[in-house]
């Protein structure tokens, strides 16, 4: 049976992949993009687009009361095309400020649409120095300095904010992505995790599995991906067809 889901993030790396998805699983999706000029985009794929900026508490709400989601996907971003290296220093910061703040309206937008659960992205590469693989249970880098402090703070915020709510709140710590729309074909990182892989984990989370965190990478020793195998029957190489 389909849920009425609403993407928040509909028009980013992820949310693009995992559109199809949702659609063909029967789900009907209102998506959020903060650019007019993707509206129609969005409209094209089959979602009900929806213009609106994730740090005007307000108007969030009013977007979500509208579309009276059962369920809320948090992919939210903003980062630079690429990774651009000369931009990530000011990005960190604005992605950090979504995790925190966006995430909170979010979830505020959520309960007062009477929303009963939320998957969000996290990120694989928070845990503390430590034995490894990292399971889930293991402690964030909460005391790392620089921009690295930046990001795990921010990442911090969207855990406790989405796991403390009266929902069932689900996080997915995925690995570095790669594949369309990341500005990279090619798997790198620790735990590398293709994009339609991440986005395969979130609709399988909006039905499957616990409220809780899964890490979802490509097989590494850095972090431990059992939990969204066993649970979520997780699969690393899932692909869209071309």
């Amino acid at each position: 049976m389909g849920h009425r889901i609403f993407l928040a993030g509909a028009s980013g790396a992820i949310g693009q992949r995992l559109i199809p998805q949702l659609l063909a699983a029967g789900h009907q999706v209102t998506g959020t993009t903060r650019n007019a000029d993707k509206a129609a985009t969005l409209r094209a794929l089959g979602v009900g687009p929806v213009v609106v900026d994730v740090f005007d508490a307000e108007a969030l709400s009013r977007a979500m009361l509208a579309a009276k989601p059962d369920m809320v996907v948090h992919q939210l971003t903003d980062l630079p095309p690429g990774l651009d290296p000369s931009r990530m220093g000011e990005a960190v910061v604005r992605n950090a400020r979504i995790r925190d703040e966006g995430t909170r309206n979010l979830v505020a937008a959520a309960l007062a649409s009477g929303v009963r659960r939320m998957v969000a992205q996290s990120i694989a590469w928070a845990y503390a120095p430590g034995s490894e693989p990292h399971g889930e249970a293991d402690p964030l880098a909460g005391g790392a300095s620089g921009n690295r402090g930046i990001s795990v703070s921010g990442v911090i915020a969207l855990e406790k904010a989405v796991l403390s709510a009266p929902f069932a709140g689900v996080v997915l710590r995925y690995g570095q992505l790669y594949g369309p729309g990341t500005g990279t074909d090619t798997a790198a990182g620790a735990s590398p995790l293709h994009v339609d892989a991440a986005a395969y984990a979130a609709l399988l989370a909006l039905d499957k599995g616990a409220a809780g965190v899964f890490n979802v990478a490509e097989p590494n020793p850095a972090v431990s991906t059992q939990k969204a195998v066993e649970e979520l029957g997780w699969r690393a190489d899932f692909r869209l067809p071309a």
